[in-house]
C-alpha cells in the first residue's frame, strides 16, 4: 500500500513509521499544527521541527494548521487527508495510536468516509512494547513535555532509554499514568535513528516549568551528516 504517515516527530508515530516502511511505501508525511495548546488530538510541544525531522529522513512533508479544538480539529484533518489523497494516490494512513479509543476512532471514521485503510501497527498493544522495540531499534529519544506526577523540571531533555521506562513504569503502578503519556503526560522529539539520514543536533534550547508542568522549548536545530 501507499501510506501517509500521520506525523508528530514523537515516539508513536516514529515506530508507526518504522513499521509502515518495513512493509509499505509511505510517499508522504503530514503534520497537523494545532493553534491550541490543549489539543486532544495533536501532538503540541515542540511539532514545528517536524520539518527538520522529515528532511532528516528523507520523506516530503505536507504541513496543515488545525484550530486544535473538537470537533473543528477533526474536519482540518479530514479537509487534509482528502487533498493528500489526491495528490499523492495515497491508499491509506499509518497512525501511532496505541490505547487512545478517541484519536483512532476518529481516524478511522475519517478514513472511511475517505475510503482510506488505517495502519496501526501498535494499536491495542503495550506501549511499553513499543517503547522498548524504539530504543532496541537504536532510535534516539528525547522527553520534551511533562504534566504528570512524579515528573519534574530534571526530566526535560532526558533520553528515553530502558532505566528511564522503568522508572516510567513505576510511575504508572505509584499514580497511574499511561506508561506511553497517552494522557498528555509527557511528550518525546525522536532526533535519530535507523530510519534517519541525518541526526537532529539540538543547537538552543531553554526549560519552561509552570509549577506541575512544563517543556523543553527547542529554538534552534541543526541536521548532521551520520558516519557510514
Amino acid at each position: 500500500m501507499k501510506l501517509c504517515s500521520l506525523f508528530s516527530g514523537g515516539k508513536d508515530s516514529m515506530m508507526a513509521l518504522y513499521r509502515a516502511l518495513a512493509e509499505h511505501e509511505v510517499p508522504v508525511l503530514l503534520s497537523m499544527i494545532p493553534k491550541s495548546s490543549e489539543s486532544y488530538m495533536y501532538h503540541v510541544p515542540n511539532i514545528n521541527l517536524t520539518e527538520y525531522s522529515a528532511d532528516a529522513i528523507g520523506i516530503p512533508l505536507v504541513i496543515k494548521e488545525t484550530s486544535g479544538i473538537p470537533p473543528q480539529e477533526n474536519l482540518d484533518l479530514k479537509v487534509a487527508l482528502r487533498e493528500v489523497r489526491d495528490e499523492f494516490n495515497i491508499d491509506g494512513i499509518t497512525t501511532g495510536a496505541v490505547r487512545s479509543n478517541y484519536q483512532y476512532n476518529i481516524i478511522s471514521e475519517i478514513c472511511r468516509e475517505l475510503n482510506l485503510k488505517v495502519y496501526a501497527p501498535y494499536w491495542q498493544k503495550s506501549h511499553a512494547l513499543l517503547i522498548r522495540d524504539a530504543i532496541n531499534a537504536g532510535f534516539e529519544i528525547l522527553v520534551v513535555g511533562v504534566a504528570a506526577h512524579g515528573m519534574d523540571e530534571s526530566w526535560l531533555g532526558r533520553r528515553l532509554d530502558l532505566e528511564v521506562l522503568n522508572e516510567i513504569i513505576k510511575l504508572s503502578d505509584k499514580f497511574g499514568i499511561d506508561i506511553g503519556g497517552e494522557g498528555g503526560e509527557y511528550e518525546t522529539l525522536v532526533v535519530d535513528g535507523l530510519i534517519f539520514r541525518k541526526r537532529i543536533k539540538i543547537l538552543k534550547s531553554s526549560k519552561k516549568w509552570e509549577g506541575v508542568r512544563g517543556e523543553l522549548i527547542i529554538d534552534k536545530v541543526e541536521l548532521v551528516e551520520k558516519e557510514k
